[in-house]
């Protein structure tokens, strides 16, 4: 279930893009409205509406988060702020890249803090996580740690490439599949890693 809460606003993301796909004119015609322009390319129109459907599905998931835990995640608050200027960028000025970058930066970001935080400040992140729920020899945490932020690495790679290599119906097909796929298969392989220490440690 929590895995579905937080693809919550790309499969918002997702259906938005595929209805408008389907009525261009229509979806052109509600941009405008919102943004307040003259007009809208009809080719455009279902990523400048599905970036607006993601903004708003994002800030309300945030919403709900406080609004039951009190307390809301500083990467949610994180993803907020890169689909606000991101997602802005591309209403702005009617230019999909904007947000075709933003799942790169944000995959970056998530390597990028794990990696400090191992090699400048000696904390290892997955085992913050997860220390608690089971005991594991300190190399297999920093393996953990490492693998996490090489595939975090990749996975902002990826995206670059299906964005700009393939049209963007490809790209929004693989923001949902590809990368719920590819991410249920890592967690999947780190799962059968660590399922003989957690028989060991019975």
């Amino acid at each position: 279930m929590k895995l579905l809460f937080d693809l919550f606003p790309v499969i918002f993301f997702f259906g938005a893009f595929k209805y408008a796909e389907k009525q261009p004119e229509l979806a052109a015609d509600w941009v405008a409205a919102l943004l307040g322009a003259a007009s809208v390319n009809p080719q455009q129109a279902p990523i400048l509406l599905a970036t607006v459907v993601v903004i708003a599905a994002t800030a309300l998931q945030i919403a709900w988060v406080h609004f039951r835990h009190g307390k809301v995640d500083k990467m949610l608050w994180f993803s907020l702020l890169l689909v606000a200027v991101f997602g802005g960028m591309t209403l702005i000025f009617q230019n999909e890249a904007f947000i075709k970058w933003k799942p790169t930066i944000l995959y970056w970001a998530f390597a990028a803090s794990m990696a400090f935080a191992i090699l400048a400040m000696k904390k290892n992140a997955i085992r913050a996580m997860l220390g608690e729920q089971m005991k594991l020899p300190d190399p297999v945490w920093d393996r953990l740690n490492f693998s996490w932020i090489a595939f975090f690495a990749l996975m902002g790679a990826l995206n670059l490439v299906v964005a700009f290599n393939f049209s963007t119906d490809a790209w929004v097909n693989f923001k949902l599949f590809g990368g719920m796929g590819l991410m249920l298969l890592f967690i999947l392989a780190q799962g059968m890693m660590l399922a003989k220490y957690v028989e060991e440690e019975k």
